[in-house]
């Protein structure tokens, strides 16, 4: 299934030169947890709310100042668009991160995923596959 049908699309997204506070004015504006770093058309990183945290809040850091490439998570994981969202849910699990850029092959943003999207396509499945079940064993036919 298409990644991109869950995902944040188009992603949010900023480039290295940009300050802090402009990514969350925009991450909150988007209402995402995260932004894409795009250099040149292509991702370069990734800035987070826990990046905004550890690397700002905790440093004592001034957001006005600062330029999102000083602190964004380079080099990123990033997905494929054909990618499947078990796949995705077990490389954000492993990796122990919340977000994931989805990607073409020239490593341009298509979208941004997040593990709220995964697990309500989950939740979303399952609940479609118990109504199914309950259906069945409820419906009043004769042959039965």
């Amino acid at each position: 299934m298409d990644l991109l049908r869950i995902a944040s699309v188009p992603a949010a997204t900023v480039s290295p030169e940009s300050t802090v506070l402009e990514a969350v004015r925009l991450m909150a504006d988007e209402k995402v947890g995260a932004v894409a770093i795009i250099e040149e058309g292509k991702l370069s990183g990734i800035f987070t709310e826990r990046d905004l945290m550890i690397r700002i809040v905790l440093k004592g850091r001034d957001p006005a100042t600062t330029r999102v490439g000083e602190v964004m998570t380079p080099d990123c994981i990033s997905a494929k668009k054909d990618m499947s969202m078990g796949e995705a849910l077990l490389l954000m699990t492993e990796k122990h991160f919340r977000h994931l850029p989805v990607v073409d092959d020239e490593e341009r943003v298509l979208g941004l995923l997040s593990i709220r999207n995964l697990l309500q396509n989950r939740v979303d499945k399952l609940s479609q596959e118990l109504d199914s079940v309950v259906a069945f064993f409820t419906s009043d036919s004769g042959g039965g």
